[in-house]
């Protein structure tokens, strides 16, 4: 079975995210607060849901960006806070569409929402987070940042659709299974990142770079997520090992493996794609680990973390944009 893997001597110094955290603690106390108001409903089992999901840890990843980004451009405002909240509401409704889809019985290391209220719950309080993120979204009287947003929910569909369609395709390329992940995940890192600058009143530059740097983050960090499914251990992921493998998901491992393994062992790895079979799991392991397709995974991780840190080039220097660069490289080397 699969394990996490030894930091060589020469690894670079693990990153300290929480330390990273700190420089937001004032604002993210905030917008869980926003968070928690606006999940007030009448209806209790939208309260349940919500509240279990949103309270079920995880790294608040994109509201922190967006935070340290509108630092790093002079402070915060309440806009941003109410941003970052709608950022959230977002992230969140498509972790309660994903695991309906994926049929995850585990999310961040406890029961998904499905597993305890089942699908059409699930769906629908997903599709109340999203109507209630438009409404927030409307008070800041600000039609780009509803342009923006309306624009990265018709995306993240996108992705979602791209997705199900490679879904038990073992022929899905490199190509198509990057053009999901930058519609399905990376463009809600983009779109925190860009709206930190729009409502900051930055300039256009400054904008374009974040939205840049954003975007690739969250492919670095997807990219990651899809290795971490033939690394990590099962407490470290908080879902089960080798869920990709068991919803046929043609992830960059599995492509890679296939591409440069030999006949039999890229065999292996296109039946378990086309049957969907967790069964299979140690066979794929092995092939994967063989023909290095962690390590290439890793590699076009690093480029996209590079490319990222390059387009923070817009910022002045300060403590949040050295955060911001961190985070690009925390990316990469976590294992969770």
């Amino acid at each position: 079975m699969a394990s996490h893997s030894q930091s060589p001597a020469n690894a670079p110094a693990p990153i300290d995210f929480d330390s990273i955290k700190q420089l937001t603690t004032v604002e993210a106390k905030a917008v869980d607060q926003l968070i928690i108001n606006e999940l007030s409903s009448d209806v209790i089992l939208i309260n349940q849901v919500g509240h279990y999901i949103v309270g079920s840890g995880g790294k608040r990843l994109r509201p922190m960006l967006l935070l340290l980004a509108a630092k790093a451009l002079g402070g915060t405002n309440d806009k941003h806070l109410l941003m970052a909240a709608v950022i959230e509401f977002i992230h969140t409704a498509t972790l309660l569409h994903d695991d309906v889809v994926d049929d995850s019985d585990l999310r961040r290391g406890k029961e998904s929402a499905n597993a305890v209220w089942g699908n059409a719950a699930s769906i629908l309080v997903g599709d109340y987070l999203y109507s209630s993120a438009f409404e927030m979204m409307v008070r800041t009287g600000n039609m780009q940042v509803m342009e923006i947003l309306s624009k990265t929910t018709t995306a993240i569909a996108e992705g979602e659709v791209l997705q199900l369609l490679n879904c038990n395709n073992p022929e899905t390329t490199e190509e198509k299974y990057l053009e999901v992940i930058a519609r399905k995940t990376a463009i809600l890192f983009s779109a925190a990142t860009r709206l930190a600058a729009v409502l900051s009143g930055a300039s256009a530059e400054t904008e374009q770079g974040l939205a840049q740097y954003g975007q690739h983050l969250g492919i670095a960090f997807q990219l990651i997520d899809d290795a971490l499914d033939y690394k990590a251990s099962k407490d470290e992921l908080g879902k089960n090992l080798g869920d990709d493998l068991a919803e046929g998901k043609p992830t960059l491992p599995l492509i890679y493996a296939i591409q440069n393994g030999d006949e039999n062992e890229a065999k292996i790895i296109i039946d378990a794609i086309k049957n969907g079979n967790r069964d299979a799991f140690n066979e794929v392991f092995t092939v994967v680990q063989r023909t290095k397709a962690i390590d290439y995974t890793e590699q076009r991780a690093d480029e996209e973390a590079q490319k990222a840190i390059a387009a923070l080039s817009v910022l002045p220097d300060s403590a949040y944009k050295e955060a911001l660069t961190l985070l690009a490289k925390f990316s990469v080397q976590r294992n969770y």
